[in-house]
């Protein structure tokens, strides 16, 4: 338990360091490009991809292409949502991306579904409604504001959910979890850095620093992960469970006592659906 614990922590440390860095006027998308320089090194280390036998035909570049476009781009969209929405709703529409992820295993990898995963999805998807369909502000400037944190928590929740079906479509084509990841991390970096340059950004060491800390945390949440799927490889219900609903719950803590964030009754039943939800997809494997 202590491996899924540190790794539901680093998650959330991920999204408090964007949260805060962003407040204090640092560039996001700076940070998001270095964060992919550290987390592909790390990557090469502890995975240990076997990155020199890798078959130029074969590769689907087209795919790790796709996947080096689309992570950046979700990073850049959960650190707005983090900065319109907060993080406790954040977190929770992150996490239950799951309900989309399968929901096309079923439609796509023709997936067989069980009565207790339809459960779980059927209060995942009424939990994201409640989580991302507030309550209307009472001025202009608050419509505004609420449509914009409506936007992009639907981003982050369609986003994540893309990101796994794309890696489950990568590994369904051969090729290895490791070998993927890392060649994601570098086209992600790649095309991150190129972009910035086009740009003509000014560069800053205090960003720079930021987004390696934001890699090791972005990787250790990742490793450890791993890592415990393989420690408990019998037990995956466990490890899923247990990652989701700790992440929901450090984004509650983090969203309630670092930045004095308010939980309506809407987000609280919200919430409850989307913890049971989990539940009862944790026990449908």
């Amino acid at each position: 338990m202590e491996l899924i614990f540190s790794a539901a922590l680093c998650s959330v440390l991920v999204s408090i360091l964007l949260k805060v860095c962003k407040t204090k006027g640092f560039d996001a998308l700076q940070m998001i490009a270095w964060n992919y320089a550290i987390a592909s090194i790390l990557c090469f280390f502890w995975f240990k991809p076997d990155l020199a036998h890798i078959s130029i035909e074969k590769t689907p570049w087209w795919l790790i292409a796709t996947l080096g476009v689309v992570l950046p781009t979700i990073f850049l969209l959960l650190t707005k949502s983090l900065e319109t929405a907060g993080i406790i709703k954040t977190e929770m529409a992150q996490r239950l991306s799951v309900v989309l992820s399968l929901s096309a295993a079923y439609f796509l990898f023709h997936e067989q579904f069980s009565q207790l995963k339809i459960i779980g999805i059927a209060l995942g998807i009424v939990a994201v409604l409640m989580i991302i369909f507030p309550k209307s502000g009472s001025g202009s400037g608050s419509s505004s504001q609420s449509a914009k944190a409506m936007l992009y928590l639907l981003c982050v929740w369609a986003g994540y959910a893309l990101v796994d079906i794309l890696l489950k479509y990568t590994t369904s084509l051969g090729l290895q979890f490791a070998v993927s990841l890392n060649l994601m991390f570098i086209f992600a970096f790649v095309l991150t850095i190129g972009y910035l340059s086009v740009t003509k950004t000014k560069w800053n060491t205090a960003n720079i620093l930021a987004g390696f800390s934001l890699g090791v945390l972005n990787f250790a949440n990742i490793a450890l992960y791993v890592k415990a799927h393989m420690l408990l490889k019998d037990s995956p219900a466990i490890v899923f469970a247990g990652m989701n609903i700790l992440v929901v719950l450090f984004g509650v803590v983090a969203g309630l006592m670092i930045f004095k964030e308010k939980l309506n009754m809407a987000t609280a039943f919200g919430l409850t659906l989307g913890i049971a939800g989990v539940i009862c997809l944790a026990k449908a494997i």
